[in-house]
């Protein structure tokens, strides 16, 4: 993480404020500064007050149980936020452009995290399959489709997105992270749905190639949710589907991750609806229940934003047109090489 971080900081003479609450950020500040071997003047919160500073770090460091009454303080104004809710596992949770696009730290970060707990990850969530089957029965996902279950981990909607789009249909699986593909290759083969290792900010499928997608826990991910929500649009046919759940509503899952909700977050409701707008969807239904996220978009005719199709896509577009067995056979080959 620190090596993640590092990439993100200003080249040349910089000053990096560490603030939080507890230890940790002091912690976290005596590291950085390790690394950075003199680089950059790091300082924790309570130090060298009055300085401006090229960078403010937020150690998010609030419990479950406090997190509700907490509030953000100096999160908010943090250029970069990194959860040590797991002391032993720190998290780059968000980064401000234009730090954001600076250096690989999005890959390394999402690979690390997602990496270790793949081989576990069912045994710890696998009693919300009920919840992913009637989110994406309550999507209306046309049968005869292709759907692509981006971040699809496990591969735990692929039994109901296969159900939805039938036998005629085709089912696509991406995940960024090898070891959630190798978990989620038996579920895939049950449901004849191809595998691609890609980044969901840059996706080798041609434009407007996919009916649905379906983003299970993505857009929190992204280190750009309206960059991102740009480029599912550019695979998706005009009047397709964006599917976003999670199994636990936002302030369930705030207070797992020992925070407080924010109005400005990327699913809450206002900044979700400009966003989509601004990208080429149509927000038609939004639900934040406690035991569950769901929001359903349109593709819009118009709106584009500038999209245009990649140079990976016409790959992608031959898959499409192929039978569904020899479509499937050649991702999966094509994810286990990468």
């Amino acid at each position: 993480m620190l090596r993640s971080l590092a990439g993100l900081l200003p080249p040349g003479p910089a000053s990096v404020l560490v603030g939080g609450r507890g230890e940790q950020a002091a912690v976290l500040a005596a590291r950085l500064a390790a690394a950075l071997e003199g680089r950059v003047r790091v300082c924790s919160d309570g130090g060298d007050g009055g300085a401006p500073w090229d960078v403010v770090i937020w150690a998010r460091t609030a419990t479950a149980a406090t997190a509700a009454t907490a509030g953000h303080g100096g999160e908010d104004q943090a250029d970069i936020v990194i959860d040590m809710h797991d002391p032993d596992w720190p998290v780059i949770r968000r980064v401000a452009a234009p730090l954001a696009a600076r250096g690989p730290w999005y890959l390394t970060e999402t690979r690390a995290f997602f990496g270790c707990r793949a081989a576990t990850w069912d045994a710890k969530f696998g009693d919300d399959l009920p919840a992913y089957a009637a989110a994406i029965a309550q999507a209306g996902i046309a049968a005869g489709g292709v759907v692509i279950d981006l971040g699809c981990g496990t591969g735990r909607a692929l039994p109901s997105l296969r159900q939805a789009v039938g036998p005629d249909g085709s089912v696509i699986a991406v995940d960024v992270t090898p070891e959630m593909l190798s978990q989620a290759r038996p579920a895939s083969r049950r449901a004849r749905a191809a595998l691609v290792l890609a980044d969901a900010r840059r996706l080798p499928f041609a434009t407007a190639s996919a009916d649905a997608i379906f983003a299970a826990g993505l857009i929190n991910h992204l280190p750009d949710a309206e960059a991102g929500f740009r480029e599912l649009a550019r695979v998706t046919r005009p009047g397709g589907l964006l599917v976003l759940f999670h199994p636990a509503g936002r302030a369930a899952l705030a207070a797992r991750h020992g925070r407080a909700l924010s109005a400005d977050e990327p699913l809450a409701a206002g900044p979700l609806r400009r966003s989509t707008q601004a990208t080429g969807w149509r927000l038609t239904a939004y639900d934040d229940a406690a035991s569950r996220f769901f929001a359903v978009a349109v593709r819009q005719q118009s709106g584009l934003g500038g999209l245009s199709p990649r140079g990976g896509g016409q790959a992608a577009a031959s898959a499409t047109r192929g039978p569904p067995s020899w479509r499937s056979n050649r991702w999966e080959s094509r994810s286990r090489t990468r």
